[in-house]
């Protein structure tokens, strides 16, 4: 039985101002558990299935893009969802804070660099929008660029972001027009179930290592999160790369939620597969002839 959700549901419409609080963290589809996982199954086949052709059609690449808060299951989603795609056609990027050399370059130069080829796959875990979510929450991590006229924390005012985000839509525009597909989501959990994973991990001697004090510290700025992926959000959501707000309360629909939404996505591609010249289909009948002639 295939099971079909509403995945426009989700989607950050382009020019429409939307509410962090709009979105139920909690939502599931009305579906059992037991069937969104078999459901994510079926899809994973399919998944498997259109990566084959992307490949083989090598005109397109595809960049999927995944922002959170601690604890909203990024690394889940990437190991369940990708679980079922060829290694050689997929290709995972997790970003930290910058090193020396990316701050010697403009923000967006490592994740250029980090660019799926045509006919591949991208992941990126966490983004270029972390300048403008946790750089907009710490705005003194700006300061680490050594941009011109902005030698201080208040001199980075609205027409900083202004001008950043219109950086990252005519980066995202540029991709596009080039052949990358991009998908944006960000996984949308809630404050008290970030606080009972972040207990789980501290009680979880198994899962003490996924446990940072900075955890505690970013959470107490919950509320300038919301507001920076609010802002966010809404500035860069467009037609050529929309953000998709994904409830995360619930780690198996989270994961449903997005193959389906990629899934869809590559379907309406409608890739085919390379044809032959008339030449070399010609060729093949002799190639047949020979190989079956071997002893």
């Amino acid at each position: 039985m295939t099971v079909k959700t509403n995945t426009d549901k989700y989607l950050v419409k382009p020019g429409k101002k939307i509410k962090m609080a709009d979105f139920d963290t909690d939502y599931n589809g009305h579906l059992d558990k037991e069937v969104g996982k078999s459901e994510l199954d079926r899809v994973k086949g399919e998944l498997a299935k259109y990566q084959e052709v992307l490949y083989a059609a090598d005109s397109r690449s595809v960049l999927i893009i995944f922002q959170a808060m601690d604890a909203a299951g990024k690394d889940g989603v990437i190991a369940h969802v990708m679980s079922g795609l060829n290694p050689q056609g997929c290709q995972v990027y997790s970003f930290k804070t910058p090193n020396a050399e990316e701050y010697d370059h403009d923000f967006l130069w490592r994740h250029y660099k980090a660019l799926p080829e045509r006919g591949r796959i991208g992941i990126h875990n966490r983004s270029h929008y972390e300048n403008v979510l946790v750089c907009k929450v710490h705005p003194e991590y700006i300061l680490s660029e050594r941009l011109p006229n902005y030698t201080s924390v208040d001199k980075i005012d609205e027409d900083f972001w202004k001008n950043r985000y219109e950086s990252i839509r005519n980066f995202e525009r540029h991709l596009t027009n080039n052949g990358v597909v991009i998908l944006k989501f960000f996984l949308h959990v809630s404050k008290d179930e970030q606080k009972k994973r972040f207990l789980d991990r501290i009680e979880d001697p198994a899962k003490n290592w996924k446990f940072s004090s900075g955890d505690i510290k970013e959470r107490a700025l919950w509320d300038d999160y919301m507001k920076a992926y609010e802002e966010a959000l809404n500035e860069t959501s467009t037609d050529e790369a929309p953000w998709y707000v994904i409830p995360a309360d619930k780690k198996w629909y989270t994961r449903l939620a997005v193959s389906q939404i990629i899934a869809e996505k590559l379907e309406s591609l409608d890739l085919q597969f390379p044809k032959l010249p008339k030449a070399e289909v010609e060729a093949l009948a002799g190639y047949k002839e020979q190989l079956l002639k071997e002893k």
